[in-house]
């Protein structure tokens, strides 16, 4: 099978490293000859231009920069041909800290401490043990299953949530419609790690959020979102955080992104923002990643971590 061309479709940021890494091995353009360029045969693509794709008559497989592929289904002349998300080690690493760093933070009254810094005050809060606090994680894929091994390795209690049943050890695991409403009402501190599908756009709302457990040993339920900002409903959590259905929150994402500077977010005394940061595709390792599958492609192997578009991820 010959080697076609590399068309790299981003938008958002520049994509010269993405470009020089790829280059090593294939010839890659930002842009195709024309609408039916019979030379591109892989596109590696972060919310690339609607349409773009849709006539290009020999591209083999779409490959996604981000370990989101709601970019993608926005695109209505979606071609049909195979999808590759992004799994790596590294991005599962970055993630597993995130997750790590916030539930402690939240965990050992990171809040608190800094508010006591800045008047001088001096005082120890109790502080109780992490098996004492149950933390819920939305989305047991290999991201939720990272952090939750993690987590359970420092004493906490973990929950998951998925859409269909996915069962780990030492995880108290719900699924479905069904299962939401009691892992919420066991759940201290909510992990948001989602997909987003039509089914799970909005679906941290307010009265998701009024679920939670609240008389816990943290003083109240906490949400941490590193998941995508439109499984969210932004104005719901700001309610929420008001009148106390939540104590705290660490977002990383948001329903618009750059938060826009006139969001109250920015500046809740409850709120710990991130510009979604939690992890950021690398390409020093996501680009030989896609290289070797694309060479696998060709050699007549299957293509790995492949999207579900029934499921949308």
């Amino acid at each position: 099978m010959e080697k076609g061309r590399i068309l790299l479709a981003v938008t958002g940021f520049h994509p010269q490293r993405w470009r020089e890494l790829l280059s090593a091995e294939r010839e890659v353009v930002l842009e195709p000859d024309g609408a039916k360029d019979p030379s591109i045969t892989y596109a590696v693509v972060w919310k690339q231009k609607p349409n773009l794709l849709s006539s290009l008559p020999n591209l083999r497989a779409i490959f996604s920069i981000g370990a989101g592929v709601d970019h993608i289904f926005a695109d209505p002349g979606l071609p049909d041909v195979p999808i590759v998300k992004v799994v790596a080690d590294n991005l599962t690493q970055y993630m597993t800290e995130y997750v790590v760093w916030r539930v402690l933070d939240h965990h050992r009254q990171g809040l608190l401490y800094r508010q006591q810094q800045q008047k001088k005050i001096w005082h120890e809060p109790p502080q109780r043990p992490a098996g004492d606090i149950s933390v819920g994680i939305m989305g047991l894929g290999n991201l939720g299953r990272a952090a939750a091994s993690v987590l359970l390795s420092l004493g906490f209690a973990v929950n998951g949530w998925s859409r269909t049943e996915r069962p780990m050890q030492g995880v108290a695991t719900y699924s479905g419609e069904a299962g939401l409403i009691p892992f919420l009402k066991a759940t201290d501190i909510l992990v948001v790690l989602l997909p987003l599908t039509p089914d799970t756009q909005g679906i941290i709302n307010y009265g998701v959020l009024k679920e939670l457990r609240k008389r816990n040993g943290l003083g109240g339920s906490v949400l941490i979102n590193a998941g995508r900002g439109r499984l969210q409903k932004d104005a719901d959590i700001v309610r929420a955080l008001d009148d106390g259905t939540l104590k705290e929150a660490s977002l990383d994402v948001f329903e618009v992104e750059p938060l826009p500077k006139t969001s109250p977010l920015w500046n809740h005394p409850k709120v710990f923002v991130t510009p979604h940061a939690a992890a950021t595709s690398d390409p020093m390792h996501l680009a030989p990643t896609m290289l070797r599958q694309m060479d696998a492609f060709e050699r007549g192997e299957k293509l790995e971590n492949l999207v579900d578009r029934k499921a949308g991820y």
